[in-house]
């Protein structure tokens, strides 16, 4: 045993039905030999296979496996805030369920916790990916890090540990359109990485289609970054000062009896330069009021149609003691801790 602390372990689930056995049995192997005080919390992101069944029978059987169900799928962000403000542990792993995100790394995490890191994230060295996924990822990343006002770390997904201190400041935030390893990095405090090999898929096919995958991309950018508004200042600035010269070099010909450029081509070259530069300046503006047009409706960030075996009710260790809960202050320690 590493400690007798409180490790929360948040899996969030779409289209995963084929990886759930072999998850929680790698969980339970993993999490037996680092601490006694333990949970797992199964987010069903509203999947359309028959993974609430398949989840409802583990939990009539595990009373260690909490499983929540969306009314509807929210995205795995959301899915990873719904697990983390249910989890009662002193500290929080959340993960994908398709079993890329390796169980067996958790050990590690946790060693690194005790070290004294709020955060240990998994950094992807390898993937097992097509070449052009794997360039687009890595561009993404270096782009993201280069325009962010926050440190964000290369190459470093959801999957992750955190302190108690770090899950509560995320969910202090409240938007609505959330990126979790953003905000992770917005907390700050003290983090480290450690890097793994990330596999294929266990079962079934990747649930990102292009679009959702540019969704994301354009979501990071406006959530984490003003280097797109400030663009436009700077495309305004260029064509300012171009539109100066031309001026200048047109006054200067017309005074020197030169001849200047003629022709309905170079106004249709201007216009379309102009009018593209306009509507890209349009298309990052809009980007933004969209994102400020879905945090001011403040609608729910998801609702929960099915929560079974909720231990925030009945914290317990699972070796067979029960305690009761601390209320009222700031870390909810879980059973043991």
């Amino acid at each position: 045993m590493l400690t007798d602390k409180y490790i929360s372990v948040v899996v969030i689930c779409y289209r995963d039905e084929g990886s759930i056995d072999l998850m929680l049995s790698r969980l339970q192997s993993t999490l037996e030999k680092i601490t006694p005080n333990w949970e797992v919390i199964y987010v069903n992101d509203h999947s359309p296979d028959d993974s609430e069944r398949a989840l409802l029978e583990k939990a009539a059987k595990l009373p260690w496996l909490t499983v929540i169900s969306h009314s509807r799928n929210f995205g795995a962000q959301t899915a990873f805030s719904t697990g983390m403000a249910q989890a009662g542990g002193d500290a929080v792993v959340i993960m994908d369920g398709d079993l890329q995100d390796p169980p067996e790394m958790i050990e590690g995490f946790v060693a690194k916790w005790l070290e004294g890191y709020d955060v240990v994230y998994g950094i992807r060295a390898k993937r097992h990916e097509g070449f052009i996924r794997n360039v687009g990822y890595k561009l993404f990343y270096r782009v993201f890090k280069k325009i962010s006002y926050i440190d964000v770390p290369l190459d470093a997904g959801e999957f992750s540990l955190m302190d108690r201190v770090v899950v509560d400041s995320i969910l202090k935030c409240e938007e609505r359109d959330r990126l979790i390893r953003g905000l992770r990095a917005f907390a700050g405090f003290k983090q480290t990485g450690i890097a793994f090999e990330r596999m294929a898929r266990y079962s079934g096919e990747s649930t990102q289609s292009l679009y959702q995958y540019l969704h994301w991309v354009v979501t990071s950018f406006s959530s984490f970054s003003l280097a797109p508004l400030r663009l436009i200042s700077f495309m305004a600035f260029v064509m300012a000062i171009l539109s100066l010269a031309t001026l200048l070099f047109f006054l200067t010909m017309w005074l020197f009896g030169g001849k200047t450029p003629q022709g309905f081509m170079t106004i249709i070259s201007l216009l379309l330069s102009i009018s593209a530069m306009i509507m890209i300046s349009l298309g990052i503006i809009s980007e933004y009021l969209g994102r400020l047009f879905l945090e001011i409706k403040r609608r729910p960030q998801q609702i929960i149609s099915l929560l079974v075996n909720d231990h925030r009710k009945e914290p317990r260790n699972w070796l067979g003691r029960k305690e009761a809960r601390v209320e009222g202050e700031g870390r909810s320690p879980g059973p043991g801790a």
